[in-house]
């Protein structure tokens, strides 16, 4: 203890006497060690925290798939569940001590607090299942919590809100309880709040503010999505019973959804034919669910990783810098470690002694990280989620995010401590008495020029990464979307449209459109149910005169319900044919128009389908819809091309199909409740979204606005996350550059010290100042050269990992690698001119002296 006590007093002597460098030492390590806990943290909340539940490690999900039959057919991988299968489920899982089921993806609620609230507010719900907080063990934090005897449809409307909306939306007044609130147009009692930091069982952008029994769904919503059998609308997570095992359950689940699909559930006859070739790849997997519904973390998964990786490469090259100054400094320290040798001190002592030098500068460059991670963390956070209203992501450091901290600050100091130790040890002692500077022989030389070649080839590494993922985003935010974004504004809405008539729907579309449309510097308004890049609807498609398809295969398109003019507005091209318009009305024929992508999908090559009937789900309704135009191929959806593009047809708002079939009635009539509009604006949108605000006011109080953005806005959104991952690439690649120019210039500055001599007697014999300066940069880049030869090969490697990210951008780059080198070598040059100016500026006379 008393040499631990030495050491560590004897290294904050050093630091102290040598104030530039440990300020250098500590900048580099917290930008390092800060940036790398920063993108841990991250980790640590989207992927590793737990849910803040009871028991969380007996928690599993039924299923874990993330898709539902969007567009018509069955899903292999099952993740989602109607409400008819989760009751057949709940009812042979006795190994479960509860089954919850869920909404997925949420529901948008107009609500307003009784009849004092003139404008409804937006809020975020969710449908549950009467026994959802009992599963996860949680009760209310006041009021009580939702159970069983609320979630049947003879029970009276309740819900609970949401405690940060409790907080933030009604200032925590605990009159909210019990009060009744307006909730799209129907009374429901708020029972209780829910318990700080529980932010529902998925951890996504905008969580529910409101929590609503499934079985009142129907009233809220007019849909048929509890007795329609086949609807996969539901999540599922069960509390393993105490020595129960999920082993078997898989398979047991996977037989007992295929006996559904084929004999218990109401499937179309039709359909039942069509998947039974394909029933053996219908499976169930069983996952833990300690961690909830895993849908942020599989979509931030590749890019944390990506960054992590990033951060590690930067956190190496901070490594090999603080190595090289503790070389240069042990360099220079080389008599008096000779002197110490000499009088009798152990290698094992001085090994120890550099480090615990090395453990203080890291431990301290911890602490300094710790700040740079809270700040990182916030920044990123901010930048991807700077759309959103409430991310339940936390910026404050947890215990195992400081763990990690300590743990990694502990690792860099043996890192970049080793090598010194290791050399400083090996000194020989007869150089105390016949002078240092006579030596030729220099280990940490060697060493130094190692790391210099490794810095510059993780640094190449970096930034070729840097200028691949920047040009894949640039190819996103330019492409061609097939529609006009500029001078174009989107309208997202929501309403209680399931309690309004059909006739009241149509006269207040009519009502709003012709109000949006005469608003100041207003051009043209159209409503429709989706705006482009939002969810949209999907179902089988079944052309006239043609049989059933196969529904393992691509079957399915997307489709949306648009107001005349809506093509026009957006912008969208014509190909043949025409656009839906004021012509096509509830009387007339029922009509669509069809894009690009549905025409090659659905047609043979040559094929006109102008004049071809279609329609949805069922043979007996492949007559629908006539084709009357095709558009060009538009981004709907996926504007990161990470899937093929999806298929879409438009149909008129105006228009509406009688089924005989209670689910394809239901789903017309919910594909006619809109939830936005576009607008094409003349000049500024400064005070548009105020008038909207009024013209909804005055159209319908239960008419809520969600949000009013320009389409440029609304198509830059889908990119945050590809724009965070390549700027704070960039921001580590730039530093990556700084950190490998330092140590350069410092392994320069140390060889022409070191070299002085030998410059002089070269100047001596006639070497110009031309010829000294060409002799130093030579051996400078010298290192750039072969840290470029080992980094360009790696780099390209490492591209092909990173290929998923790459929106057409190839990995073998010439520009980016160009660009790359160029970088480097520009801030080569600089750090290598100045050492080589000073030694052309040596004096022969001094330096012949100097021995």
């Amino acid at each position: 203890m008393q040499t631990l006590r030495q050491d560590l007093a004897y290294a904050l002597r050093q630091m102290r006497q040598a104030p530039l460098f440990t300020l250098t030492a500590l900048l580099t390590l917290a930008l390092g060690i800060g940036a790398t806990t920063a993108i841990f943290s991250l980790i640590d909340s989207v992927m590793l925290k737990s849910l803040p539940v009871v028991d969380p490690a007996s928690l599993y999900r039924i299923g874990s798939g993330s898709d539902c039959c969007i567009e018509g057919g069955p899903q292999d991988n099952w993740g989602m569940f109607s409400y008819g299968f989760y009751q057949r489920l709940k009812a042979s899982a006795p190994e479960f001590s509860e089954l919850a089921a869920f909404q997925a993806g949420g529901s948008q609620f107009s609500v307003r607090r009784g009849e004092s609230d003139r404008v409804a507010k937006p809020l975020q719900g969710e449908f549950v299942s009467g026994n959802y907080f009992s599963t996860f063990g949680i009760g209310a934090f006041a009021g009580r919590a939702l159970g069983p005897d609320d979630d049947r449809r003879s029970s009276s409307p309740v819900a609970m809100l949401s405690y940060r909306t409790w907080q933030q939306q009604y200032g925590s007044d605990p009159s909210v309880i019990g009060s009744t609130f307006i909730v799209d147009s129907h009374p429901v009692t708020i029972i209780g709040i829910t318990p700080p930091g529980f932010f529902g069982e998925t951890i996504r952008t905008d969580p529910p503010d409101l929590y609503v029994p499934l079985e009142q769904e129907p009233l809220f919503r007019g849909s048929n999505s509890l007795n329609g059998h086949f609807q996969a609308w539901l999540r599922i997570i069960g509390r393993l019973r105490p020595g129960a095992s999920v082993a078997p359950l898989p398979d047991r689940f996977t037989a007992l959804l295929r006996q559904w699909l084929l004999h218990e559930s109401d499937m179309p006859s039709e359909w039942i034919s069509g998947i039974q070739s394909g029933i053996s790849h219908q499976v169930i997997h069983i996952v833990p669910a300690g961690a909830g519904v895993g849908t942020m973390r599989d979509n931030y998964a590749a890019s944390l990783r990506i960054l992590i990786t990033v951060c590690a490469l930067v956190l190496l090259i901070a490594c090999a810098n603080i190595a090289n100054l503790l070389l240069a400094r042990g360099a220079a320290r080389r008599a008096q470690t000779s002197v110490r040798l000499a009088l009798g001190a152990s290698r094992r002592r001085l090994i120890r002694q550099t480090l615990t030098e090395s453990l203080l500068l890291s431990v301290l460059g911890g602490l300094a990280g710790l700040a740079v991670a809270y700040a990182g963390v916030r920044l990123i956070v901010a930048l991807v989620f700077r759309h959103a209203h409430s991310v339940p992501i936390a910026a404050t450091p947890s215990l195992p995010v400081l763990g990690f901290a300590f743990a990694l600050s502990l690792v860099t100091g043996v890192l970049f401590g080793v090598a010194p130790a290791w050399i400083a040890s090996h000194a020989d002692p007869a150089e105390a008495l016949r002078g240092v500077n006579r030596s030729t022989r220099d280990s940490s030389s060697a060493s130094q020029k190692v790391l210099v070649i490794a810095q510059a080839a993780l640094s190449i590494v970096l930034l070729a990464g840097a200028g691949l993922l920047t040009r894949s985003l640039a190819n996103l935010q330019h492409q061609d979307f097939g529609y006009q974004t500029d001078h174009r504004v989107t309208i997202s809405l929501s309403a209680p449209w399931a309690s309004y008539t059909p006739a009241r729907i149509d006269a207040m579309y009519r009502d709003l459109e012709d109000q949006l449309a005469h608003l100041p510097g207003v051009r043209r308004a159209a409503l429709a149910q989706y705006t482009p890049l939002t969810d949209n609807w999907g179902e089988l498609i079944i052309r006239q005169g043609h049989p059933m398809p196969n529904l393992n295969e691509e079957v399915g398109s997307s489709w949306d319900h648009v107001a005349p003019g809506y093509l026009e507005t957006l912008g969208q091209r014509i190909l043949c044919g025409r656009s839906i318009s004021e012509d096509d009305t509830a009387t007339t024929e029922k009509v669509a128009v069809v894009d690009e992508t549905f025409v090659h999908r659905f047609f043979k090559p040559g094929e006109d389908p102008i004049g071809q009937s279609f329609g949805l789900d069922l043979p007996q309704y492949s007559s629908t819809y006539k084709i009357v135009g095709v558009v060009a191929r538009a981004t709907y959806s996926d504007p990161a091309g990470t899937e093929p593009p999806r298929p879409i047809f438009f149909v008129p708002l105006a228009q509406r199909v009688h089924y005989d079939n209670a689910t394809m009635q239901s789903i017309d009539d919910e594909t006619h409740y809109i939830e936005g509009a576009v607008l094409q604006v003349r000049g500024s949108t400064d005070g548009l979204e105020a008038e909207v605000r009024h013209v909804l006011a005055q159209v319908d109080p239960n008419l809520t606005l969600l949000g009013v953005r320009t389409l440029e806005d609304q198509v830059d959104s889908n990119f945050d996350q590809q724009r965070v991952v390549a700027q704070m690439t960039g921001l580590f690649g730039i530093l990556a550059l700084v950190l490998a120019a330092i140590g350069l210039y410092g392994v320069t500055a140390y060889t022409v010290a070191r070299r002085t001599s030998e410059i002089g007697v070269r100047m001596a014999l006639g070497a110009d100042r031309t010829n000294i300066t060409r002799l130093v940069l030579r051996g400078a880049f010298t290192h750039i050269l072969i840290g470029l030869a080992i980094g360009i090969p790696i780099a390209i490697g490492c591209s092909k990992l990173i290929s998923a990210q790459l929106f057409h951008v190839r990995g073998w780059d010439p520009l980016v690698l160009g660009g790359s080198t160029l970088a480097l070598g520009l801030c080569a040059l600089v750090a290598s001119i100045l050492p080589a100016r000073r030694a052309a500026s040596i004096d022969p006379v001094r330096a012949l002296r100097m021995e």
